[in-house]
């Protein structure tokens, strides 16, 4: 029940010199006076959205549908024509509406079976699956959806491969809405080679002019900690430290993965767990030199700080070398 307090031409009886608080019964539709329980309207129509429903209650109960999306081939507006020439009471139809009907479903048909939807048809199914493996959100996915259909507008995707080319489509909607998956893992969900899916992205880049934004290094840094099996705290200065190279412009032209991995390697380190780089590197899917390489212009930067000597240096064979960049450390 909702009240409403808005005034109106109701008198009540029990209080006429007084304004009136009116209730409203959403279930029966009936507006009511709350003092003397005069019903003043009755059969209001219901103008707020439709309320939500699960199950069997919305497949009986809704009206509009489902939601139109740039991920179907027909954009979620397809029409079914039912099959047998019966009309909603059950009578059979007469000799001339069945060959009407059937022109009708012999156009809708044919309709359907156009290059263009054969194509889109296919695209969307493989999105479909896409969505699945790599947990892209619903706007990732038509963000994907939008830019294919551009390619197919203007014919850019003419005599190359579907997968390959909506491969690309959906490493550019990840670019463009900060979802944190690399291009091998497109590929890898794909089973398709990396430099054919980069080829054909830069090719939508220049083609299409897309303007997109790099990677948050932060969006990684959650994903491989969780891999290596790293600690909350580890995670936290890993985020710590990615600030520290942010503001001293460290970060600038370097790759994120990396980046975010060598902060998860450092903050490890100086928590004293024994993550290695070779554990680090597979996790995100990169060299142990790039991490070897970005830990030493970190540490030359003054970032992260090693306050105990027995993480700073280890002794091998005679020789002394800095646990974190792996470089031999001159004896004073």
């Amino acid at each position: 029940m909702n009240k409403d307090s808005e005034s109106n031409d109701h008198i009540c009886n029990n209080s006429k010199c007084k304004d009136v608080l009116l209730v409203t019964d959403s279930t029966t539709g009936e507006v009511m006076c709350s003092s003397c329980g005069q019903v003043v309207s009755q059969n209001m129509a219901e103008l707020g959205p439709e309320s939500a429903q699960s199950g069997e209650d919305y497949m009986s109960k809704s009206r509009t549908g489902r939601k139109s999306t740039l991920a179907f081939n027909d954009m979620g507006l397809s029409t079914v024509i039912q099959q047998s020439d019966k009309d909603a009471t059950g009578k059979n139809l007469s000799g001339e509406m069945k060959r009407t009907f059937y022109r009708l479903r012999m156009w809708d048909k044919n309709s359907k079976a156009m290059p263009g939807h054969r194509n889109m048809q296919k695209a969307f199914t493989l999105l479909e699956g896409l969505k699945a493996k790599l947990s892209l959100s619903d706007a990732a996915v038509e963000q994907a959806a939008y830019i294919y259909r551009k390619t197919l507008a203007k014919k850019i995707g003419r005599g190359r491969s579907i997968p390959v080319i909506l491969s690309a489509c959906v490493y550019a909607s990840c670019r463009f809405t900060n979802t944190p998956r690399t291009i091998q893992d497109v590929a890898e969900a794909t089973n398709l080679r990396r430099t054919s899916i980069h080829r054909i992205y830069r090719m939508l880049v220049r083609d299409l002019d897309l303007t997109l934004e790099t990677y948050n290094p932060v969006s990684f840094i959650t994903r491989i900690t969780t891999e290596v099996g790293a600690t909350e705290k580890t995670k936290r200065d890993a985020i710590k430290f990615l600030i520290k190279a942010e503001e001293l412009m460290i970060t600038s032209g370097k790759n994120p993965v990396a980046m975010a991995a060598t902060v998860v390697y450092l903050a490890a380190i100086t928590n004293g767990e024994k993550v290695s780089q070779t554990q680090v590197s597979k996790a995100a899917n990169i060299s142990s030199v790039t991490i070897r390489n970005l830990c030493k212009k970190l540490k030359d930067a003054k970032i992260a700080s090693f306050s105990n000597p027995k993480l700073t240096k280890v002794v091998k064979n005679d020789e002394t070398y800095n646990v974190a960049t792996r470089l031999k450390v001159k004896k004073d």
